[in-house]
């Protein structure tokens, strides 16, 4: 499945729903679900019960584990009979409604450095001499971003005022799926519920002078609107994430091209890694890292208010976001 958030827009206000993406057009799960309750099991409380196992919010349907994934295949099926069938609106175009990020609040995110090709340019872009430490090969190293910064596909990014070096990665994103703790590295591939794209934006000068400090990127990566994802979350059945291509265009450019292939650490290895003695939770946002060649920093370029950025990757789509300055 093409998993979404979106907003449907009604006289009201927006109503937010999930949705899968099915010829073109997304079904409102929880709408479609409660058409098939209704034909199926006219005694019980469609809408109720299509609204806990299909709720709006992607974290809490993530939590429901299998059940929530048969409604949502249910859902589609029903969709599939034809609103005039069912008697209601159970899917949508593109354009009809705005699609937002797929999972708009994780839990957490973590974003960690997969990349030996990109490690290894952005030592030489910071002086260092393409030097990778030692311990990047033996561990999985990563920071975590704050929930409230995350932001969907053609949402404006606020460039912080205190940058003059602003920049995109390049990322594959994975949602986790299932609650666990200690995961076998063989069995991590089960706690994955998806893949979207990550667009974690960094503002360079800032991070280059927080980095001596040992603490973390800090205000490096910390503001507003600062964590793009999208625009689909893609379950592992649709896609496989070991070889696919990534493309980012700015302004229509192509700046960069790259593959997902040169993982030095697998999502299986990152799960089995966090994993010990901490319990990982459905709706957790993590992020590979930047793919070689995947940002500005790499290439010697920044960018500007008014910049475009698309970020590509083959099975997933495009996510898009303009960059803004703050006022």
């Amino acid at each position: 499945m093409k998993l979404a958030t979106f907003a449907i827009p009604t006289p009201a206000g927006p109503v937010r729903r999930i949705g899968a993406l099915v010829d073109g057009r997304l079904v409102d799960l929880q709408v479609a679900y409660a058409g098939y309750l209704e034909r199926t099991d006219p005694g019980c409380d469609a809408t109720r019960l299509a609204a806990a196992l299909l709720p709006d919010d992607m974290v809490l349907f993530l939590g429901n584990g299998t059940l929530g994934r048969e409604a949502a295949l249910r859902a589609i099926e029903e969709s599939g009979r034809g609103e005039e069938a069912l008697g209601r609106r159970t899917a949508y175009r593109l354009e009809e409604v705005r699609l937002l990020a797929p999972v708009p609040r994780p839990r957490v995110i973590r974003d960690f450095l997969t990349f030996e090709g990109h490690m290894r340019n952005a030592s030489r872009a910071l002086g260092r001499g393409g030097e990778i430490p030692p311990a990047w090969y033996e561990v999985p190293a990563y920071y975590k971003g704050d929930p409230d910064t995350v932001v969907g596909p053609d949402h404006d990014v606020v460039m912080p005022r205190y940058t003059e070096k602003f920049d995109f990665e390049l990322e594959l994103g994975m949602v986790i799926g299932r609650r666990g703790k200690d995961i076998p590295r063989e069995e991590a591939p089960k706690y994955i519920a998806g893949f979207t794209i990550f667009n974690d934006f960094s503002a360079r000068d800032q991070q280059m002078r927080e980095a001596p400090v040992g603490m973390g990127p800090s205000k490096g990566k910390d503001f507003d609107t600062g964590n793009a994802i999208g625009p689909y979350l893609v379950t592992p059945d649709e896609i496989d994430i070991s070889d696919v291509r990534m493309v980012a265009r700015v302004n229509g450019e192509v700046w960069s091209e790259g593959r997902s292939a040169g993982m030095h650490f697998s999502f299986a290895d990152l799960i089995a890694h966090v994993s010990q003695s901490e319990t990982i939770y459905p709706g957790e946002l993590w992020g590979s890292g930047t793919v070689t060649n995947g940002c500005g920093l790499e290439l010697g370029r920044w960018l500007q208010p008014g910049d475009v950025v698309e970020l590509e990757v083959e099975g997933i789509g495009v996510l898009r976001n303009r960059v803004v300055r703050a006022e």
